[in-house]
């Protein structure tokens, strides 16, 4: 009786542990089904108001710094990557060939100034005789005249009125040389004036240039990119080193986002920010812009869908974000970090 009882109750138990453990199996699977869906409801409803991207950079103001005239670096005065001002001195061109230009082309200023001087005193000399010569003229005119009147009644010789109207012809070619002369005189002074102006615009070209001997920073900065020596000859356009700026208001963050991914983005929407090179570090921001045209569009090569195989491929579109300057300790970021930026998207 005793074996008939424990031979009947191994089954069942047997049976009961199984049952259990389908119960608890099938429970493990709910939870983890319940647990996939409910964190892909949780995804998807972040998707819908967070929008990220790790093909982000930061970008910046770059200030290409050339040569605006050919010569000889005379004195280098920054180094790799040194902070500089806006107008501190970076390049020093030998500037010899250029001051003897500007003395010469003062000279010739001067020069030419003088020149004006003794043709204004010509034409004034010439303007005074012209007058006489009309004076002259006028009286010649009325000897003439008279001599007219007289030898018709018989009361001077043949001989006296010719001599007056010899006197007339004389007085007439007289003017019309003393027009003549004022005429010259004047479209003399006209030109030397023009040379005086093209002398005066010579100059401001030799004194521009020999400002350019002096090269500038054009922003705060700091310098990159130096490709330059003294001693090295230079041509003009060529560049020598550029200025990054990495003042709060001159860095944002260029992030390329799927066409897909920019249904619902738009200026002015916050953007949390984080950067590789500072792990765990949040900075913040807002999107400014969205790029006019595809990144691939402007490049060297744009696609040509036109030709060829067609494969459809999602295109990227750069958004530029700004940094909230009151919440950003500048400068922390350099040009060309990996940033991921997540748009926050109204609802």
């Amino acid at each position: 009786m005793t074996a008939a009882a424990g031979s009947s109750e191994g089954p069942n138990s047997n049976n009961d542990k199984t049952r259990k453990r389908k119960i608890l199996v099938f429970s493990i699977l709910a939870v983890i089904v319940a647990a996939v869906i409910v964190s892909s409801l949780f995804y998807f409803e972040y998707r819908k108001t967070h929008v990220t991207t790790d093909d982000a950079f930061v970008d910046g103001r770059v200030y290409l710094v050339a040569s605006k005239i050919p010569g000889t670096v005379k004195a280098l005065h920054v180094t790799d990557n040194q902070m500089v001002k806006k107008g501190d001195t970076l390049v020093e061109i030998d500037p010899a060939d250029y001051e003897v230009r500007v003395l010469e082309t003062q000279a010739n200023l001067e020069v030419g100034k003088n020149q004006l001087i003794e043709l204004q005193a010509a034409l004034d000399s010439a303007r005074a005789g012209l007058e006489a010569q009309e004076s002259m003229l006028r009286k010649a005119e009325i000897d003439f005249q008279r001599a007219d009147s007289l030898v018709k009644e018989d009361l001077v010789t043949k001989e006296f009125f010719d001599q007056k109207k010899t006197a007339l012809e004389v007085a007439q070619a007289q003017l019309k040389s003393a027009r003549e002369l004022v005429r010259k005189t004047e479209a003399s002074l006209g030109t030397q004036r023009a040379l005086i102006r093209q002398a005066r615009s010579t100059l401001q070209g030799a004194e521009l240039n020999q400002s350019y001997t002096k090269i500038l920073a054009p922003a705060d900065g700091y310098v990159t990119k130096r490709n330059v020596e003294a001693g090295n000859r230079v041509q003009t356009g060529q560049p020598l080193l550029a200025v990054v700026s990495l003042a709060p208001g001159d860095v944002w963050i260029t992030a390329n986002y799927k066409e897909t991914d920019l249904t619902r983005v738009k200026p002015g929407q916050k953007v949390r920010i984080r950067v590789d090179t500072y792990p765990g570090k949040v900075l913040h921001g807002r999107v400014e812009s969205i790029m006019a045209g595809t990144g691939a569009v402007f490049s060297l090569f744009p696609p040509e869908n036109a030709t060829g195989n067609y494969v459809k491929v999602v295109q990227r579109i750069p958004v530029k974000i700004v940094l909230d300057e009151s919440n950003n300790p500048a400068p922390i970021l350099r040009i060309g970090m990996s940033v991921e930026p997540t748009i926050l998207i109204d609802r």
